[in-house]
């Protein structure tokens, strides 16, 4: 991907790929290609989460939180801070209260 591309990922989705220092740990091609997928993934999903939602049988939170749990999954085209960082943007595109998510530092 060319470095010189318009697209701006917002700073909370290049944190993910900052170094203690403040550096990215990745180039900025592979930065911007990965908020492309994670937006991408989010507005995909508002319909579902909507659906889900609707059927009456999940609360918001239990929605986002069922979206976390599959885009964290092992096997996922995802990292498990990508998915928070998804999970986040759903919310927010769908203004819901952003889940408290389980913590996936570790992983």
């Amino acid at each position: 991907m060319d470095d010189t591309s318009q697209i701006q990922p917002p700073p909370s989705f290049a944190e993910l790929f900052r170094t203690r220092s403040g550096k990215l740990s990745e180039p900025i091609g592979t930065v911007v290609a990965r908020y492309e997928l994670c937006e991408d993934l989010a507005c995909h999903l508002t319909e579902q989460a909507q659906t889900l939602y609707h059927s009456g049988n999940s609360s918001e939170e239990q929605v986002l939180l069922g979206m976390h749990a599959g885009l964290a999954a092992e096997g996922s085209v995802v990292s498990p801070l990508e998915a928070g960082w998804i999970v986040q943007r759903l919310a927010e595109l769908l203004e819901w209260r952003a889940p408290l998510l389980p913590d996936s530092s570790a992983e």
